[in-house]
């Protein structure tokens, strides 16, 4: 029997293990923290039995990932839930925007700018069955919808404010601007569309779900999968020298590539060495949870049943905020993601305290205080928020890098999604997986299709492996 070695057990080393374990190769992961899941973790960072996600909160590409939704995962206690409304981005004046998983809905709320938003996002929501394997494959490989994936491209490729030209009214535009900034990235920036298009198209085609009893439910069932089909999963396993792998047929690090560099040393070749360390980083989350008396006490109504709050104000707001990040400086007024997991999931809650779930971006390695600063665009749209405070627990950029090491400088994305690297992550290759060195692959986030907990960075950096493997 071949065997092979994962290193890291976020959803992409666990993905890549049960993909290798399900076509007979014996895999041992190894896991440097005492728990498993990489930014797919849960825990009680505020109070007793207030549960939060570590990080990755909403779901939408791992409820779609093709991989993913074929393992069976609900039989190893996996349970999607949705919030009644998918997101909700408050203006000043207790104005909304808001983004219902129907698609009418949204575009009926969105009043002269809903034929626009049908036009554009609710086409690729349309077709999202379609072009989701597209975009969640390889940058290089033979389109099995080609014409959908070029329809897609032309539109995915052009900058977000560019974009949100589509549209006259404030709140539309503000809509799309919250969420291309998921990209961690300046919004004048070309492809930062296609972040936005994909996240708002998931939304009316699968909703932003969360995993019942917090992202840590991911995790336990893919290590579920991975125990039934014979892999063996230790955690509190650092590895620090390549020699400790060796013996194995195959290895998969779920590795950031400076990580990855480091370990293999001298064994990379030197193309892959220098691509690897050259690998640039984005810019950071600032992570403040909340342990809150009630409910948050929003301006806007719809805020108060949404899963997710964008915060940031207009377009020009958050363009404005995103430029000064990238640029190394700390906005005044950041951006700011709200989570409200607990109204799609109740058992989230205890004694009437709810978790609210937030980050603001930051720039890279920011060793500063941001907490005042999301804390204060909370109340801006939601005022008497701070009275409804009851515990808080922080982390920073280094305190997430601390926690996960792929998260360099608190890079939640493992890697920056603009410019060139966000055609070719770590590097230009036919083979972006292959380290170059026999029998060893690079699985993380770093690998197409990039972040997300969808799996399908572990997933296709397995199938290369395989492929090899049959070759030798």
């Amino acid at each position: 029997m071949s065997t092979a070695i994962v290193v890291g057990s976020g959803p992409n080393g666990l993905a890549a293990a049960v993909h290798l374990a399900a076509h007979g190769v014996q895999v041992r992961v190894l896991e440097a923290q005492d728990e498993i899941g990489g930014g797919c973790r849960s825990s009680q960072p505020t109070l007793p039995g207030v549960v939060a996600d570590d990080c990755s909160a909403f779901h939408p590409l791992a409820a779609a990932s093709p991989f993913l939704t074929g393992l069976g995962l609900e039989e190893h206690g996996l349970r999607w839930l949705w919030p009644e409304v998918q997101l909700s981005h408050p203006l000043d004046g207790g104005r909304e925007a808001v983004l219902w998983q129907d698609l009418g809905r949204t575009t009926e709320g969105l009043g002269a700018d809903g034929p626009a938003w049908d036009a554009l996002v609710g086409r690729a929501a349309r077709g999202f069955g379609t072009i989701v394997g597209e975009f969640l494959g390889p940058l290089l490989h033979v389109p099995r919808h080609p014409l959908a994936l070029a329809r897609f491209g032309a539109d995915a490729v052009l900058p977000a404010t560019l974009t949100a030209r589509r549209w006259s009214g404030e709140e539309a535009r503000a809509l799309f601007a919250g969420i291309a900034a998921h990209a961690f990235a300046p919004l004048d920036a070309p492809l930062t569309t296609s972040v936005g298009l994909v996240l708002a198209a998931s939304a009316h085609a699968v909703g932003w779900p969360v995993a019942e009893g917090g992202s840590g439910a991911i995790a336990s069932a893919l290590a579920a999968r991975l125990s039934q089909l014979g892999g063996t999963l230790e955690t509190g396993a650092p590895v620090t020298e390549a020699g400790e792998l060796d013996g194995a047929d195959l290895v998969l690090l779920d590795l950031a590539p400076g990580a990855a560099a480091r370990l293999l040393a001298r064994r990379l070749p030197a193309g892959t060495a220098s691509a690897y360390t050259r690998y640039r980083h984005g810019p950071a989350a600032f992570k403040v949870d909340f342990a809150i008396e009630g409910d948050v006490p929003w301006q806007a109504e719809h805020c108060r049943r949404a899963g997710t709050v964008h915060l940031g104000g207009t377009l020009e707001g958050i363009a404005a905020a995103e430029a000064e990040v990238a640029r190394g400086r700390m906005p005044a007024r950041p951006f700011v993601l709200v989570g409200q997991q607990y109204l799609a999931d109740p058992s989230r809650s205890r004694d009437g305290i709810n978790p609210v779930w937030a980050y603001a971006h930051v720039p890279q390695a920011y060793p500063g205080d941001a907490t005042e600063a999301l804390t204060a665009q909370i109340e801006r749209f939601a005022p008497g928020f701070r009275a409804r405070i009851r515990a808080t627990a922080v982390r920073g950029p280094a305190a997430l890098e601390a926690h996960n090491a792929n998260y360099v400088g608190g890079d939640i994305g493992t890697g920056a999604t603009s410019g060139f690297q966000l055609l070719a992550r770590p590097r230009l290759a036919a083979n972006p997986y292959a380290t170059g060195v026999p029998g060893v692959y690079l699985c993380s986030a770093a690998t197409p299709p990039g972040p997300g907990s969808h799996g399908m960075s572990g997933y296709r950096a397995a199938q290369a492996a395989l492929g090899w493997l049959a070759r030798r």
